[in-house]
């Protein structure tokens, strides 16, 4: 696959109208950047549930897609404060972050839970964004085989379509750097290898996250579909200049293809 996968979860950190002030902003970069445009790049933007539809109506009529930082494992029913897949996909939300550390850690989320939340969101036409990564920093050998067993936990009885999944090891979330290069490229080598092999999961991509920012994609190159950013696109032009990364990565694949 030649496209490129670019990711922005906007978590808690903006208020309603700082929110849609970098919308406004990023319409005018990302959505017309020529890539984008083009579908080389697939770019998403994540942010709270609340600032989903100013986010739906910022970016009408872009390719860009706009998702949500979680979904409930339930369907429509008696579950007071939940969020569903069905409403979401409703309002026109694409892609829905399942399973993400901090998920994990402060609302002891488990594998199972994170498979039947990307179910639910699969059955609704919504592609999972599953965040998977180890705890503790483990040499890279190690992390990959723990990424692989818990990518197939997570994926245990989730039914067929294409997931992306965004490796960000625990760890490194929040760090000053991300994980080192040749880390990252082993482990999302595996993660690749074992979506290969499962039919059910044609068309999933793998992509980083974990203080991932600008200057990353050039260096892990074709070992990575994308990144999923945090707070380095809190500044629209740090966005913009990995997107033009996207933009050249995805241009190398095209030529390899061809």
């Amino acid at each position: 696959m030649s496209q490129v996968t670019v990711g922005v979860s906007l978590k808690t950190y903006f208020g309603h109208e700082r929110a849609r002030a970098w919308f406004a902003d990023v319409v005018q970069r990302a959505a017309v950047h020529p890539a984008v445009a083009a579908g080389d790049v697939r770019f998403f933007v994540i942010p709270t549930y609340l600032q989903i539809p100013a986010a739906l109506d910022a970016f009408d009529g872009t390719p860009v897609l706009v998702g949500a930082q979680d979904v409930s494992e339930f369907e429509p029913g008696a579950y007071t404060g939940e969020v569903t897949a069905s409403e979401l996909a409703e309002i026109g939300v694409a892609v829905a972050e399942i399973g993400h550390a901090e998920r994990r850690r402060l609302f002891d989320e488990t594998d199972t839970v994170a498979a039947a939340k990307a179910s639910v969101a699969l059955t609704q036409g919504i592609t999972p964004v599953l965040c998977i990564g180890e705890v503790e920093r483990l040499d890279a050998a190690a992390a990959a085989l723990a990424t692989v067993k818990q990518l197939a936990a997570n994926l245990s009885g989730v039914p067929v379509g294409p997931v992306i999944v965004a490796y960000e090891p625990v760890w490194a979330i929040g760090a000053a750097e991300p994980a080192p290069d040749d880390h990252i490229a082993t482990v999302t080598r595996a993660l690749r290898a074992a979506l290969a092999a499962d039919p059910a999961r044609a068309g999933s991509v793998v992509i980083y996250g974990g203080s991932a920012g600008p200057g990353l994609l050039t260096r892990l190159g074709d070992s990575v579909d994308g990144l999923f950013l945090g707070r380095f696109a809190h500044e629209p032009s740090a966005l913009a200049a990995v997107l033009d990364e996207a933009s050249a990565l995805a241009s190398s694949r095209i030529d390899v293809d061809a």
